[in-house]
């Protein structure tokens, strides 16, 4: 890429509004290069607001731009993410990068097909509160245990979130949406999941999830998009030799989202895999889905 490379972006909804576009306009080392989506009026307005170029056609963005950063419902993203691939574009994908496992695939496949750098945005691997965090429990080591939870509302009553309206949410629940968030903190402290123990449907899209580790330790999980409003709540707690550790609060999605582009950036000048890429969503994808037929299985009585 050159110096000041060029990055667009696919999507025009509220996360790539709020995030994605302004993140990008402001980043000093790139050129923001346009917006596509599958709404022209809603591309050019976005565009218009942040300083760049609307386009109609995705594959003219593709040939205006060195990589693209993706704000879109995973199952629209993961075919679009191998034709950027494809035409040479380093990516910068949304979590989950897919639903399924064999379009997940095809996208890692394609990134390393093409020779395309890759990293996957899940917040809380850049965001300034917890990636620092993140790295240093992973080198403590030692530990024995994660409780980790992740209760959102954006499906209760008296819920005002704009990511209410989003027909993949509502379809595939918290388990898809936020389960990547918490996957993206156990796996590089406790090591890569070696089984699901139990999978359990909750209230609501409520999932409860055992894990085991590479590591041997275990970890709990219980992710929701539709938690009462007031419960709604996120944490990750680990313990182990050192006692007990609780991820910090984050904030600034727009800061998190200029750091993801600097370790893109890092990845495609350095030829050295982001340890969120591609492959590593791939890995989540794989976990979610396993988890997905573990929790539709039939429930047997308690007795």
């Amino acid at each position: 890429m050159d110096s000041k490379p060029r990055i667009g972006l696919l999507g025009t909804g509220p996360w790539a509004g709020r995030t994605h576009a302004p993140a990008l306009a402001a980043h000093p080392g790139i050129t923001f290069s346009g917006v596509w989506g599958r709404r022209p009026e809603a591309a050019a307005a976005l565009a218009a607001a942040h300083g760049t170029r609307a386009y109609e056609d995705v594959d003219a963005l593709l040939a205006a731009s060195d990589a693209v950063a993706f704000a879109l419902p995973p199952d629209v993203q993961a075919p679009l993410a191998v034709r950027a691939a494809k035409a040479g574009c380093h990516l910068l994908l949304d979590k989950p990068v897919a639903t399924g496992v064999a379009a997940a695939r095809e996208i890692a496949e394609a990134a390393d097909g093409a020779g395309v750098a890759s990293v996957v945005f899940c917040t809380l691997r850049f965001a300034a509160g917890t990636a620092p965090w993140i790295e240093e429990q992973a080198a403590l080591g030692g530990w024995y245990l994660a409780r980790a939870h992740w209760l959102g509302a954006l499906f209760s009553p008296g819920s005002t979130s704009a990511y209410a309206a989003s027909p993949w949410r509502r379809e595939k629940g918290g388990l898809w949406d936020v389960g990547p968030h918490v996957l993206s903190v156990l796996l590089p402290v406790l090591g890569d999941v070696t089984e699901i123990t139990s999978a359990v449907a909750g209230p609501g899209d409520a999932r409860h999830l055992v894990l085991r580790h590479a590591s041997g330790a275990g970890s709990t999980t219980t992710v929701s998009l539709s938690a009462p409003v007031r419960a709604s709540d996120a944490g990750v707690t680990l313990y182990g030799d050192h006692g007990r550790a609780e991820m910090p609060s984050w904030a600034d999605a727009v800061g998190a989202f200029g750091t993801a582009v600097d370790a893109l950036l890092a990845a495609v000048r350095s030829g050295r895999a982001h340890a969120c890429d591609a492959r590593f969503g791939l890995r989540v994808t794989e976990i979610l889905a396993a988890a997905e037929r573990f929790a539709g299985a039939e429930a047997r009585p308690a007795d």
